[in-house]
């Protein structure tokens, strides 16, 4: 006997087999099309009319109490096997329990589900996966799923806390958007309340959103905390200097990259500060319960939370950047227990992402603006091509613009303040433009020397 409660609504594909004692479920209409039972609506009745009647006789009786859950858990992926080996489609093998009738609290059987709809979806990502990661690290293909990196992140100690010096930010006016903006407004708001990463906000204060152009012509969700920022203490946590990470690569041969794509989406606000983040749109406001690009002390947060994940990896065979990870070594062997490890850590942490910006046991590879190997480190090519396209400064931008980009990489260059000294002097407010004979002839000298940058060694350990 199957009940048909009618007191909630669910806008999800429910393919639903097998009945324990007890307990509600739902059976979609693709499952009902393809066993095709007879129903008494009056009675609540459910019959199957052939061999499929088997399912619907529960095994056993389930208790009223939290190992319940684990037990519909374990039943799914028994039902799951009974299909397969009848040969029925596995599209219909997926059952989902509703704890309606479980004295549990919300977030135990709101879990316990999500973990049963999530294995349809988590299948598909398997055969993407198993291509891109490496077999030995099969065993921590969960790492890389899309269906765990989009859910919200547990709290934890470093949850961004943000702590005013001043008074609470004032409600700021809605900037205006166009249709294209406005389209992309109302899929994010929808995605990202979906996901739980955000949700209806009542705050007294909010600011605005706006987009920002990205360079294949997208756009960029951005909420202006500017005020947000400028009322909020500042984070003092150390962040690493690079070249001081970078020296630590010095006899490997063996790189993994791990670049953690949707970093923003693994730290937690804080409890009770969520309506600080809030931002006000034409669809309405909402607060974000995850981090929002744009607040101060990101930087800050990120380095915290690894530091204390990975504290004694560090300059041993890992280095972290913010979200930026990168194991090294000499050998594959070590370097592949080493990658494990760091995997490992980030499945305990509820540090999932796709495996699309990871790169395994390679020879060389960017890291932090530089391409790093065995024998040291040189300019990455994609910078190379910028640099040889940089047409000569007409306005005060142009010179701080490239003189920032080539400190970023002065240590290659010998007698690099000399080089640049005409240069410099056009950093003045009431410079006059074009430049003059002296500083345009540096300006070409300064972009052969970067352009023909050799290899630099590591310093010696």
């Amino acid at each position: 006997m199957v009940e048909l409660p009618s007191f909630a609504r669910l806008e999800w594909d429910f393919l639903v087999i097998d009945t324990p004692k007890g307990e509600d479920l739902i059976l979609g209409f693709d499952f009902l099309n393809h066993f095709n039972p007879s129903i008494d609506w009056r009675q609540g009745l459910i019959t199957f009319n052939s061999d499929h009647n088997d399912y619907c006789d529960p095994p056993n009786s389930f208790r009223n109490d939290s190992s319940s859950a684990k037990s519909c858990a374990a039943l799914v992926d028994e039902v799951f096997k009974d299909i397969q080996d009848v040969g029925e489609d596995s599209s219909v093998s997926s059952l989902h329990l509703l704890f309606g009738n479980m004295d549990l609290p919300p977030s135990s059987y709101h879990d316990s589900l999500e973990e049963l709809w999530d294995k349809e979806e988590e299948a598909e990502e398997v055969e993407t996966m198993l291509k891109v990661v490496p077999s030995v690290y099969h065993q921590y293909l969960d790492v890389f799923s899309k269906v765990k990196a989009e859910k919200h992140p547990p709290h934890r100690a470093c949850d961004r806390h943000i702590e005013l010096e001043g008074s609470l930010p004032p409600v700021e006016v809605i900037y205006s958007l166009s249709k294209q903006e406005s389209d992309k407004l109302r899929a994010y708001i929808s995605e990202n309340v979906k996901k739980g990463f955000m949700w209806p906000s009542s705050s007294s204060t909010g600011a605005p959103v706006l987009f920002i152009k990205k360079k294949d012509g997208g756009l960029r969700l951005c909420v202006d905390y500017r005020k947000l920022n400028a009322v909020t203490r500042k984070n003092k946590y150390p962040v690493p200097p690079m070249n001081q990470l970078l020296n630590h690569f010095n006899g490997s041969s063996i790189f993994s990259k791990i670049d953690l794509h949707g970093a923003y989406n693994m730290l937690r606000i804080k409890e009770g500060d969520e309506h600080l983040t809030c931002l006000r749109t034409k669809y309405g406001s909402y607060e974000y319960l995850v981090m929002p690009f744009g607040l101060t002390n990101v930087p800050a947060s990120f380095q915290n939370l690894f530091n204390d994940i990975f504290q004694d990896i560090l300059d041993v065979y890992a280095v972290v950047y913010l979200d930026d990870i990168m194991v090294f070594y000499k050998s594959e062997e070590e370097h592949v227990t080493h990658v494990s490890t760091v995997l490992s850590r980030r499945r305990a942490n509820n540090l999932f992402d796709t495996a699309s910006k990871f790169l395994f046991h390679v020879s060389s590879v960017e890291y932090l603006g530089y391409v790093v190997s065995f024998e040291g480190l040189k300019m990455d090519q994609a910078k190379v091509q910028q640099i040889l396209n940089w047409p000569p400064p007409r306005n005060l931008k142009a010179p701080q613009s490239l003189l920032g980009f080539a400190d970023f990489y002065q240590c290659f260059i010998k007698n690099y303040s000399k080089k640049i000294s005409s240069l410099t002097s056009f950093l003045k407010k009431d410079s006059c433009f074009p430049l003059n004979e002296e500083a345009l002839s540096q300006f070409h000298q300064l972009k052969e020397v970067l352009t023909s940058i050799p290899i630099l060694p590591y310093p010696p350990l």
